[in-house]
């Protein structure tokens, strides 16, 4: 079954996490997808372990499946006579250089545009092609720092933190996709590509959503709050017994049942309780009451009564408990690909169940360089042309 963006193709020149994460989300969806990388400088994300496996390191494999390689030489002429030509038969190119690097090479939008008024190109950087950091190198850590996750993040008397994944990456490979995606449906009916400029700082504010709007209405500074909500309590971490869950009541109906299930239900018609609003504001006193009573039985006891009673809850899983759950394989949520050098790996599956143009997990994360040779045959160039550029190192 073709798949939804089956006939689109992606040139991606990108590396480490945004803009991988990005192409290989699309190439779940079904687009061809070609990776570029250097002949001597390939994605620095495949250097990045231990762990390793077939030579290839698990960073490198996660966000890299549905592709294929290809090396190319972007500083000689003739690299860019090649790369000038895959974006003629492309549809979109994926790009995270410094601003203004493909300009200096002749290969800026306006040029390529000239050649193909359909193309689409999308430029990750860390703070976008203009203002006064837009030179700037951006790395997720410095990200979270300066667009003020970090500050709202971890213990209330602790150090700012920031979180177990590269969530910037993620998010602005996330935001990158939605956006190429609605410049190819407005290229559907315009005829015309366009350029997209997406940043991490950008994505990473966005992604601040009702806390950025809270300082934008109050004028207030917010704290970090470690596990707890700044608007909605109770709904962070609690201790049981023998270990902690989370419990995420969401509004005044659920709070008299939580209120029964803990064996006070007082709590629901107390005037400092009753309201949400009156709940953050009384939560110092509030959490005390409650973290006594969940502290009295074991965590299961806990977590089958507020399934029961239909109120959010969850244990806190690690990962060998996680991928042990029975949910994540009725979901379909890790997949197993054959791999030419690791026999076979173990990738997270694809969060996208389309009924219609499902997923396919088609290619392994390639190796390097993997399809030069019959990317090169495709555009046209004879077996003794590319013999010549592999001597000369410009594939």
């Amino acid at each position: 079954m073709a798949g939804a963006l089956e006939g689109i193709t992606i040139l991606d020149l990108s590396r480490v996490l945004a803009g991988p994460f990005c192409t290989m989300m699309l190439g779940d969806l079904g687009a061809e997808v070609i990776k570029v990388e250097g002949p001597r400088s390939p994605d620095e994300t495949r250097t990045w372990g231990p762990p390793f496996t077939g030579g290839e390191s698990a960073y490198y494999l996660c966000a890299n499946r549905n592709k294929r390689a290809l090396t190319l030489d972007l500083k000689s002429e003739q690299g860019r006579d090649v790369l000038k030509r895959l974006a003629l038969r492309s549809d979109v190119l994926v790009q995270n250089f410094k601003s203004g690097t493909l300009e200096k090479w002749g290969l800026g939008f306006d040029v390529l545009h000239k050649e193909n008024p359909q193309l689409i190109m999308a430029s990750i950087t860390g703070f976008g092609q203009n203002g006064p950091y837009k030179e700037a190198p951006g790395y997720d850590f410095m990200i979270q720092a300066m667009a003020g996750l970090m500050s709202i993040t971890g213990e209330p008397e602790g150090a700012p933190m920031k979180t177990g994944v590269a969530i910037a990456d993620i998010l602005t490979g996330l935001h990158t996709a939605v956006a190429i995606l609605a410049a190819l449906h407005d290229r559907d009916r315009t005829g015309l590509g366009q350029s997209l400029d997406i940043s991490l700082f950008d994505s990473q504010i966005a992604a601040l959503v009702n806390v950025a709007s809270n300082y934008l209405i109050s004028g207030q500074v917010p704290k970090r709050l470690g596990n707890q909500h700044p608007n909605i309590v109770p709904y962070q971490v609690f201790p049981t017994q023998d270990r902690d869950i989370v419990v995420a009541v969401g509004n005044d109906r659920q709070f008299a049942r939580f209120a029964e299930i803990i064996g006070m239900p007082q709590l629901a018609s107390d005037e400092r309780f009753a309201a949400n609003a009156d709940r953050v504001r009384n939560r110092g006193e509030l959490i005390p009451l409650i973290t006594r009573q969940l502290c009295r039985r074991p965590a299961a006891e806990w977590l089958a009564a507020l399934d029961r009673a239909d109120i959010p809850n969850g244990p806190i899983h690690t990962l060998d408990t996680l991928f042990a759950d029975p949910q994540v394989a009725a979901r379909e949520m890790v997949v197993e690909m054959a791999h030419p050098t690791a026999e076979h790996i173990r990738l997270v599956g694809s969060p996208f169940k389309l009924s219609r143009t499902p997923v396919e997990m088609r290619r392994h994360p390639p190796l390097h360089g993997e399809h030069t040779d019959s990317i090169m045959r495709e555009l046209g160039y004879s077996e003794r042309q590319i013999d010549e550029m592999k001597r000369n190192q410009i594939i």
